[in-house]
């Protein structure tokens, strides 16, 4: 099996490539800006916006698996033409596509959101999600769509080193206590995406979210506690007071995905506590 991770040095890239390694299989996994850190795999730059290096890469490396983890959330082609790119090279080599999405399709109007509900984007990055899940099942109605939210691991991701920076003074802003999302832990996803991945009967869109609904307030707290810092130090706000783009309260309703899955979909009340 020869799998390819596209944006292989994000936060959900790296796990993707540290367990696809620790498998055996060939791994390649492509960077723009910086290269990775596994041992035992291949690293590629890429630049997914550019058309041509996309289809020589996936052409060169000729992958079974395609995993697309690459995104930028102020950047339109990155998110959405950079998708098309990744899914024209892969069906055209005939690889597996998996492309990972975002809650950030839905408006929050509905609240909980079944995987058969229609995108209504409110910002420019879900709607640059949402084209990119349109081009991607036109091009290749046999991949995989995963749509996810928060990612979370036992340090590293960006809201956790934005609850670490607030908690220490570091800088400045609020966790808001009205903007609520399914956390998941990035083990689980990455494991998620690989099992989907090797299901060569799954295809269309699939909802791989963490069981608990929680505000980013609530999650700022239980990463406080469980790294030794100060929740009372988290300054909280309201969401709706603001004039930033994107939904409110978004959950997913991942139970016809979970009941196909090994994988079991914690909720962050779980893992962030665990030790």
């Amino acid at each position: 099996m020869r799998t390819l991770i596209v944006g292989g040095s994000g936060f959900l890239g790296a796990e993707l490539v540290r367990q696809s390694a620790a498998t055996g299989e060939v791994v390649a996994a492509t960077c723009l800006t910086r290269l990775g850190r596994a041992a035992g795999v291949e690293w590629l730059p890429l630049d997914v916006r550019d058309r041509t290096a996309v289809v020589d890469l996936i052409g060169a490396f000729a992958p079974d698996v395609v995993i697309n983890a690459a995104y930028r959330q102020s950047d339109w082609a990155t998110t959405a033409m950079g998708a098309a790119h990744v899914a024209v090279a892969a069906s055209a080599n005939g690889a597996r596509l998996v492309h990972v999405s975002s809650d950030a399709v839905f408006s929050g109007k509905a609240i909980t959101y079944a995987e058969d509900r229609v995108p209504d984007p409110v910002s420019p990055y879900g709607a640059a999600k949402a084209a990119a899940e349109v081009a991607v099942q036109a091009i290749d109605p046999m991949a995989v769509v995963v749509r996810t939210s928060l990612i979370i691991g036992d340090g590293g991701s960006q809201h956790e080193d934005f609850v670490h920076a607030l908690a220490t003074g570091g800088t400045h802003g609020v966790l808001f206590t009205d903007d609520v999302r399914c956390p998941v832990h990035v083990r689980d996803l990455a494991a998620a995406l690989l099992e989907l991945a090797n299901s060569e009967d799954r295809a269309g869109i699939h909802h791989v979210a963490g069981a608990d609904a929680v505000s980013r307030y609530e999650l700022g707290c239980l990463v406080a506690r469980r790294d030794g810092l100060d929740p009372a130090r988290l300054p909280s706000g309201r969401r709706a007071d603001t004039d930033l783009p994107g939904p409110l309260d978004v959950r997913l309703d991942c139970a016809l995905t979970q009941r196909r899955l090994r994988t079991r979909l914690r909720g962050a009340r779980e893992f962030v506590t665990a030790q």
